[in-house]
């Protein structure tokens, strides 16, 4: 049986500008391409994670306009429980982002996602508690993380916390995390001393560093050597992937690899979910990478 998760996050339309080079203050520069991505962390996770085979619910919140409209449709062509996703009178959340030489920088503006609320996640308290595992990240109002992830902890249910945008966290909703996934970048925001937060922390923090793979309490694990084309949703990618085989009882360094086999496949492609691999091309590029993937 496929396991059952739920994200609750963000939606977001990703309009992409890709270019040579980025422009200084004050500057204007012809760029290469303009795209419309569907996209929002939980969004991606949630794709990310039904294209990975598990049964997936959102929960997060669209505005009053055709962005809405679209990126819910998106959710149901991949299979997606939507039901739970609610309309706000506002306009849906946008990211504008920045493709220069396969990296990214991006600003996003919440919209209808900063009006999912705490009440609307105790509302959805029966979803909760029937999810194997939950995924959460940071483009919504923390005090709507907090509230979802007292629902897991009340409801024995592990949460994947990943703590992006960058934000200090109160020690509640660090402590209640099963898991939690900064990048470098993050995790220096978060923690003094990384080091000691992997002991502090050990099998539960895990801090992806790009192209140098992954580190956690047991170790490190190896990225797969690939050529980026687009690393928007890399880690929602690399999210999604440790979610589900942490729900099915996989290892953490396991799953670990497995989530990088992921996130390497996800990052050939232009857009944060147009890339995201099945399973089976997972672990076929673990197979052809020398990886025997469980």
């Amino acid at each position: 049986m496929a396991p059952k998760i739920t994200v609750i996050g963000s939606l977001n339309m990703d309009l992409t500008a890709t270019s040579a080079k980025r422009p200084a203050a004050g500057e204007t520069i012809l760029g290469e391409r303009f795209e419309t991505f569907p996209g929002g962390k939980g969004a991606n996770q949630a794709v990310a994670a039904a294209r990975l085979g598990a049964d997936v619910t959102m929960i997060g919140m669209i505005g009053q306009d055709p962005f809405g409209d679209e990126l819910t449709q998106v959710l149901k062509r991949e299979g997606i429980r939507t039901e739970h996703i609610g309309r706000a009178d506002t306009s849906s959340g946008v990211a504008v982002i920045q493709v220069v030489d396969g990296d990214n920088s991006i600003t996003v503006i919440p919209g209808a996602n900063f009006q999912l609320k705490s009440a609307y996640i105790e509302a959805k308290r029966k979803i909760i508690e029937e999810s194997d595992i939950v995924l959460i990240q940071l483009e919504i109002p923390l005090e709507t993380v907090a509230a979802a992830a007292a629902c897991c902890k009340e409801a024995d249910i592990p949460y994947i916390l990943n703590p992006a945008p960058a934000q200090s966290l109160p020690r509640e909703i660090i402590d209640q995390a099963a898991y939690m996934t900064p990048n470098e970048s993050e995790a220096a925001i978060l923690f003094d001393d990384t080091d000691k937060a992997l002991r502090e922390y050990a099998n539960k923090l895990v801090i992806t560093k790009g192209e140098a793979g992954v580190i956690h309490s047991g170790g490190h694990v190896p990225a797969f050597p690939v050529q980026p084309v687009d690393t928007t949703g890399a880690g929602d990618t690399f999210n999604a992937a440790l979610g589900l085989k942490l729900a099915s009882g996989i290892p953490l360094d396991e799953a670990c690899r497995y989530a990088n086999a992921a996130a390497a496949l996800q990052i050939g492609s232009h857009g944060a979910q147009a890339g995201m691999p099945t399973h089976e091309e997972v672990i076929a590029f673990m197979r052809q990478n020398g990886q025997n993937p469980l």
